[in-house]
C-alpha cells in the first residue's frame, strides 16, 4: 500500500493545494478477489474544522482501502461545505468534483467510469458527499454520508450578527450564499434532486447513517425520507451513537462494502 502526499496548483482555488491518496499496491492482493477487477476510486471528505488526514488518523480507511482495492482520495475542504462560492478561489465543489478527480485519474491511472467512482464523508463531509454526487451525477454513481450536517432549514432564518453556537451568520452567508434564498437555491440538495428527477437524469445511490443521540438525527431522517419520496435509492441506517468516530467507524466498512455491490 502507498500513502501519497500530493501538491499541485488548483485553478478552481487559485493556489497550490495538498491532498492525500491511499493506493493499494500490495502483492498479497493476488489472493484477494477484489484485485481481479479494476481499482475503484473513493473521494473521502472530512468534517467542519477538519483536514485531509483526519480519516487516516481516526479510522481504518487505509486497511479497508487495501483489502477492497480502492484508491481513496482525501482532499482538504477547509470549512467550505464543499460548495462553489462566488469569490475568486472558492470553487470547492468544482475542485473536488472535477479538478481533483481529473488530476488523480491522469496521475495514478484511475478509472474514469462513473460506476467506479464514489464519494463519502461525515458531518460537513456528509453534506458535501450528498451535494457533490447530485451536482456531478454523471461522475459519481454512489455515495455514503454519515451524520450529515444538513443545515439548510436550520440556518435559513438567521440574521446578520446572529450566531448559532457553531458559526455566525456571516460565515454561513459566505458558504451558502443569501440565507433567505437558500431553500430555493442549488446549494440545497433537495433542489438538486428535484431538478434531476424533472430532467430524467441518473441519480446516485445513497447510503446514509446517523446516531440516535446525534443532534443531526432529525434532519438526516427528514432528508432520507424526502429522497425516497423523489424515487432515489437510499439505504438509511440509525443506531445508538453520537457525533464521533466511534459511530462513523462502526459504519465505514459496511458502507464501503455497499459501494461495491452490483445491485
Amino acid at each position: 500500500m502507498a500513502l501519497a502526499n500530493v501538491e499541485f496548483f488548483s485553478n478552481s482555488l487559485c493556489r497550490c493545494v495538498t491532498f492525500k491518496a491511499v493506493i493499494p499496491t500490495d502483492a498479497d492482493g493476488r489472493d484477494n478477489l477484489n484485485f481481479n477487477r479494476p481499482m475503484k476510486t473513493l473521494v473521502l471528505l472530512h468534517g467542519y474544522c477538519g483536514m485531509c488526514s483526519d480519516w487516516i488518523w481516526n479510522s481504518q480507511i487505509m486497511d479497508i482501502a487495501n483489502r477492497y482495492n480502492i484508491c481513496v482520495l482525501l482532499p482538504s475542504g477547509e470549512n467550505s461545505f464543499y460548495l462553489d462560492g462566488k469569490a475568486t478561489g472558492r470553487k470547492y465543489a468544482t475542485f473536488v468534483g472535477e479538478e481533483l478527480l481529473s488530476f488523480a485519474r491522469k496521475t495514478f491511472g484511475l478509472s474514469d467510469r462513473r460506476e467506479d467512482t464514489f464519494v463519502g464523508g461525515f458531518s460537513m463531509g456528509g453534506f458535501g458527499a450528498i451535494h457533490l454526487a447530485l451536482q456531478f451525477n454523471r461522475t459519481f454513481s454512489r455515495l455514503f454520508a454519515f451524520s450529515s450536517a444538513l443545515l439548510v432549514h436550520g440556518i435559513k432564518d438567521m440574521k446578520p450578527g446572529s450566531d448559532n453556537g457553531v458559526a455566525n451568520y456571516e460565515y454561513y452567508e459566505l458558504m451558502f450564499g443569501e440565507l433567505d434564498k437558500l431553500e430555493e437555491s442549488d446549494n440545497n440538495p433537495e433542489v438538486l434532486v428535484q431538478k434531476l428527477v424533472q430532467r430524467g437524469e441518473a441519480i446516485p445511490k445513497m447510503y446514509m447513517a446517523c446516531g440516535t443521540e446525534d443532534h443531526l438525527i432529525h434532519s438526516n431522517r427528514r432528508l432520507s425520507e424526502f429522497f425516497k419520496e423523489q424515487g432515489v435509492q437510499v439505504v438509511f441506517k440509525e443506531s445508538a451513537g453520537q457525533h464521533n468516530y466511534v459511530f462513523w467507524n462502526e459504519y465505514l466498512e459496511p458502507a464501503v462494502k455497499w459501494l461495491l455491490t452490483e445491485k
